[in-house]
């Protein structure tokens, strides 16, 4: 005879309590039987708990990913914790599978899942935003190095010749005069190259003119004038790159020296390009403060990681980060073979 379920007024609060939780909740033994459940699993499984609780992974779920399943859940029961995403149907679940030990003996696995759905797609909103803003940053900065440099910098040249003319004219005159002009040159000179440098920085396309290797010799030594640790380049110069992988590599780059000089306490960067059979791949090591790995599967991006993937994305880059706490930060972006099909 099936048992019939405790009245809600019987049942100890705190079962009530995860029962009625909008978040579904498990307990998975070593043999892979779910034990308890609480909350819904229809959305999830396409079952509801009764037909849950108590029955092997291998009967409640789909085929085609128990084997996904099994090997969380023997992660889990090995130790270690997993935080991730699934989708289905257009429903997004933040799950974590993660130890659980119920008795001194027995290890078992605990499970807690929530939708996330809204947030998932306020999520989406707003990386469409950042990708919109990064490309109205770009042409803004274009604009302003292309008048740097066809304004301004030309402006000061022709100045500086016209102080040429005036100290040639005042050959013979007291050297005060001449000293005094030579000082303003001496100035113009050093605002010259300022504005130059700033011009460079700005350009999107100034990696197509001069290579990624010049323009990561010129971030390198922009970075040293303020990081006090060791910035290593390490590129293959046989390496050639499409010029929109080479300037979406120097951003990414960019993005992560910057905030690996700033934010991660580390002594040391490394900067790795280099190519191989299935194409060219750059790496930017850290040995900083890192993060929990897990923190990327969670709805909370920076803006430096979201400009990372805009540029990955609108060059058809692989990019990947990879992080500990003890070890640092790896920055991977990868330039696929030509007519390689980029996952989805």
């Amino acid at each position: 005879m099936k048992q019939l379920p405790m009245p809600e007024h019987d049942r100890p609060p705190a079962e009530v309590l995860l029962d009625q939780t909008p978040a579904c909740q498990w307990i998975v033994n070593k043999e892979g039987v779910f034990e308890q459940i609480y909350g819904d699993t229809m959305p999830l499984f396409g079952k509801p708990p009764e037909e849950v609780a108590g029955q092997p992974a291998a009967s409640v779920l789909n085929p085609a990913v128990l084997p996904i399943w099994q090997e969380r859940f023997s992660r889990a029961l090995a130790g270690e914790s997993l935080s991730f995403r699934e989708q289905r149907d257009g429903r997004v679940w933040m799950i974590s599978v993660f130890p659980l030990r119920l008795r001194a003996d027995t290890a078992h696995a605990g499970c807690v899942v929530r939708e996330i759905t809204d947030f998932a797609r306020a999520d989406h909103e707003l990386r469409r935003a950042v990708s919109g803003a990064l490309k109205s940053q770009e042409s803004q900065r274009a604009k302003t190095a292309q008048f740097l440099h066809n304004v301004v910098g030309q402006n000061l040249a022709a100045l500086g010749l016209q102080l040429d003319l005036v100290r040639m004219d005042l050959d013979g005159s007291p050297s005060a005069a001449r000293e005094h002009i030579e000082e303003i040159q001496t100035l113009l000179e050093s605002v010259m190259e300022q504005v130059r440098n700033f011009s460079y920085e700005l350009n999107p396309s100034a990696v197509e003119r001069v290579g990624l290797r010049s323009a990561l010799d010129r971030l390198g030594a922009r970075i040293r004038e303020h990081f006090h640790g060791s910035l290593r380049i390490d590129m293959d110069s046989s390496i050639a790159l499409p010029p929109n992988a080479a300037s979406a590599l120097y951003r990414i780059a960019e993005e992560a020296v910057e905030n690996a000089a700033h934010h991660s306490g580390c002594s040391l960067i490394e900067i790795v390009v280099k190519s191989e059979d299935r194409g060219a791949w750059m790496e930017i090591r850290d040995n900083g403060r890192g993060f929990d790995p897990a923190d990327l599967q969670k709805m909370g991006r920076g803006l430096g990681l979201l400009g990372m993937e805009h540029h990955a994305d609108e060059a058809g880059l692989r990019l990947s980060i990879s992080s500990s706490r003890q070890s640092g930060t790896i920055v991977r972006a990868a330039v696929p073979e030509p007519g390689e099909k980029q996952p989805c």
